[in-house]
């Protein structure tokens, strides 16, 4: 019989598999916008969850149903501004500034002191981040509206895993998540529409909405849940924690985004920071299907 592969490996493959689906729909914002890209993975994640997991609002709470409406909310504004920021920071960047939302949340719900010094380091971390010079920003730093909207999408993550934990008192599975991408998808499809116009229904394009929904939603998320079964909260979190590392090589293969030394610390501090938080506190983060 063939043996299982460790958890630890299904993590990081998850992530690989998250960043990469972002590198290759970064490549489609020349055709469609962002809030197109968005749209298209949003639109195609919809039917793949509801297939899965088969949720049913039948005998389901009034409150169990408006908490999956606002998770769609949230979920679809984390990735429809992660998107709008992508397309004006580099991945690397972007997804290292993001990781402010779910360190916040861990560094709230803790009372160990050293973790105060995690969140400095990790604050640090993003200040160099900030005034860094990345990819179309000129002299004065990274794009400002990048900025802006990446930090939208850091809020959002940190809302998405407060809903979360609330979520799993109603929904089992992953049936809270299918019914939230149903509202989720709602949050770019006018803007989606009116950058993405026909080109939408470009046969290619849609083959490669689907594989940036797969790679980006379905594929990560059943290998985190898989890997959620046999690995501690806090081992789950600090593998997760590799993920802006891994965000920087995929948009330096895929978009040829390279980054400097002043990056590389920058990155490697809110790395530190997070391995930290999580490994000190055990918290439980939910896995990252925004980005």
């Amino acid at each position: 019989m063939p043996r299982r592969l460790p958890a630890w490996s299904l993590v990081v493959t998850a992530a690989v598999s998250i960043q990469f689906g972002a590198a290759i729909a970064a490549t489609l914002f020349d055709r469609v916008g962002p809030a197109g890209v968005s749209l298209l993975r949003l639109g195609f994640a919809v039917p793949v969850l509801l297939l899965v997991w088969r949720p049913s609002v039948r005998g389901q709470p009034a409150g169990a149903l408006r908490l999956a409406a606002l998770f769609g909310l949230v979920l679809g504004a984390m990735n429809f501004f992660f998107y709008l920021a992508l397309d004006r920071i580099p991945l690397g960047i972007a997804v290292t500034i993001e990781f402010a939302g779910p360190l916040a949340v861990a560094v709230i719900g803790s009372r160990r002191a050293a973790d105060l010094a995690f969140s400095a380091l990790a604050a640090f971390g993003i200040v160099l981040l900030a005034s860094a010079r990345g990819a179309g920003s000129g002299s004065g730093g990274l794009d400002p509206l990048g900025l802006l909207f990446i930090g939208i999408a850091a809020a959002c993550w940190a809302g998405y895993i407060l809903i979360a934990q609330r979520a799993g008192r109603y929904f089992t599975g992953g049936r809270g998540l299918a019914l939230a991408s149903i509202v989720a998808a709602l949050v770019p499809l006018g803007p989606g529409v009116v950058q993405g116009g026909t080109e939408l229904l470009h046969p290619l394009l849609l083959l490669a909405g689907l594989g940036v929904a797969l790679l980006s939603t379905v594929i990560p998320y059943s290998l985190e849940m898989e890997s959620l079964r046999h690995l501690p909260a806090n081992v789950f979190g600090v593998l997760m924690s590799l993920e802006p590392a891994i965000a920087a090589v995929a948009g330096f293969l895929i978009l040829g985004q390279a980054l400097g030394l002043r990056e590389c610390v920058a990155i490697a501090c809110v790395i530190v920071a997070s391995v930290g938080v999580t490994r000190g506190a055990g918290a439980d983060v939910p896995p990252p299907v925004e980005a």
